[in-house]
């Protein structure tokens, strides 16, 4: 009897811990799903370090040995993005995966938050953690543009960038990067975001989207207005990239379609454009597997080499 009455006990808690947890779920899907991401990354032998810089404390997760890639996630995430791929990497490479200011850990938590900050918070980590040769970025959307911004300023210490979905190039859709305020809204932002037959965010997740969009990093990026962002632009700069780029693009991105990466591609001197089926803006998360898959294989290739006709036109 006595142990019917424990066994009765211990069911009852471990319901009572799912339903707490479903509750919390329910509540902030995309802060949990955040935590699991990260929870992923530590158990793979991923550490969580604080770099103190003087755009405020920056959190940074290393591990791994050999040549250093660099992963840079998108604006409103966080180095937990990366929870597939940086595992991947661990046997081969070493790892570091940011949360770029502003986001994550990552100081500052509060206030507008400039591209410069952000720029500013990425070189000071880059700097802190450099042990002597030259690194491999892979930036997805804001990572990318940021990647390819500090590849341009500091050739010397990148060896190539993989820009996913991402760039230092105005935007072609200008209508879609409102932010939203409403359920609704945030629907028509994951139909331009996701491919067509990726299942769509339910209800309680798009209410999650348009308060962490509303008040947390993006929010706090887009309050300084576009005008802002102009300074970290590459526009008629391109071919001056001194670093190869591997351009990744999902061929369901309508946030940032493929005309641009094939406008970025003709603009770089060493350039190559690797369309990925069924992926939309952030393939890390939409189609990992195939993301994955794409890196290591561009890694274990040469990178692109300077075309003869745009070393002409030079």
């Amino acid at each position: 009897m006595r142990m019917k009455y424990v066994l009765l006990s211990s069911v009852v808690l471990l319901l009572s811990a799912l339903g707490a947890a479903g509750y919390i779920f329910w509540r902030h899907p995309i802060d949990t799903l955040a935590w699991m991401h990260r929870r992923d990354l530590k158990n793979a032998g991923i550490q969580e370090r604080m770099i103190a810089t003087s755009f405020g404390q920056q959190a940074v997760w290393i591990g791994g040995n050999g040549p250093t890639v660099v992963l840079l996630h998108g604006a409103g995430d966080q180095a937990g993005a990366w929870n597939h791929l940086a595992p991947t990497l661990l046997p081969h490479y070493r790892v570091i995966a940011l949360d770029l200011a502003g986001h994550g850990d990552s100081e500052p938590k509060k206030g507008p938050l400039p591209l410069g900050t952000i720029y500013g918070g990425l070189e000071s980590v880059l700097n802190a953690t450099n042990d002597g040769k030259p690194v491999t970025i892979v930036g997805n959307s804001l990572g990318g543009w940021m990647a390819m911004l500090y590849a341009y300023r500091n050739p010397s210490k990148v060896q190539r960038v993989i820009a996913v979905d991402g760039g230092p190039l105005k935007g072609e859709r200008p209508d879609l990067v409102e932010l939203p305020r409403t359920r609704a809204e945030a629907a028509r932002l994951f139909d331009n975001i996701l491919d067509p037959g990726t299942p769509r965010p339910p209800g309680f997740v798009l209410d999650d989207v348009v308060r962490e969009s509303n008040t947390g990093p993006i929010g706090r990026m887009a309050s300084l207005g576009a005008a802002a962002m102009g300074p970290y632009l590459l526009e008629g700069r391109l071919q001056e990239m001194k670093v190869p780029v591997d351009i990744v693009w999902g061929d369901a991105d309508r946030l940032i379609p493929m005309s641009y990466a094939k406008r970025m591609e003709a603009q770089l001197p060493a350039a190559r454009l690797t369309v990925l089926p069924r992926c939309g803006h952030a393939p890390q998360q939409e189609c990992p597997i195939t993301l994955t898959r794409t890196i290591v294989q561009l890694l274990n290739e040469p990178a692109p080499e300077p075309t003869e006709k745009k070393e002409e036109s030079r």
